[in-house]
């Protein structure tokens, strides 16, 4: 039984990963700044922490931005170790919220995505600022993240919720098995 839970969580991080990479390229089409927009690359991994295991969602959200950026070159360089940080974040936190502590699907999500943005902007500072020596300005990077990306906020507070239940349903999953 365990070895099919590790199967199943495996093959569909491997599924959500894919997502990710592909999914960005397709809103590139309408510019460089698309992503920072409509923020593509975080729909994939907020359904993943729904859909696998804490060390699973955490796991994509490391691998995505990295693979991405290997294959595509997006995120750019230094933005993909801030992306690793802030997606790793929101694959983790929206399992560990959703599959462990049994939070509603809302409250998990809008956390999530509340400590995903903390770690994105504790990357800035680091990288930018500590590691760079570039001034760091907080409501340039807060800017960025919930203004320029309110409408991919909209878009994953919208979607997300209904892919989730469209998938379990699909699938019969049920909240507390084969998540785990």
């Amino acid at each position: 039984m365990r070895k099919n839970t590790n199967i199943n969580q495996m093959v569909r991080a491997a599924v959500i990963i894919a997502l990710g990479i592909v999914l960005p390229i397709f809103f590139h089409v309408f510019g460089q700044n698309a992503g920072a927009v409509f923020l593509p690359m975080h729909i994939p991994i907020l359904i993943g922490g729904f859909m696998l295991s804490p060390i699973y969602a955490l796991l994509t959200g490391i691998i995505t931005p990295l693979l991405s950026h290997l294959f595509t070159g997006m995120p750019p360089f230094p933005i993909v170790y801030v992306m690793i940080l802030e997606l790793a974040a929101y694959g983790f936190f929206t399992s560990l919220f959703y599959n462990r502590i049994k939070l509603g699907m809302y409250p998990s999500l809008i956390l999530a995505m509340l400590v995903g943005r903390g770690f994105n902007i504790a990357g800035v500072y680091t990288i930018m600022h500590m590691i760079m020596g570039k001034p760091f300005k907080f409501k340039v990077v807060a800017t960025g993240l919930f203004i320029k990306g309110f409408p991919g906020i909209a878009i994953q507070l919208i979607l997300i919720p209904l892919i989730v239940y469209g998938i379990r349903r699909s699938l019969s999953i049920e909240r507390d098995s084969r998540t785990m």
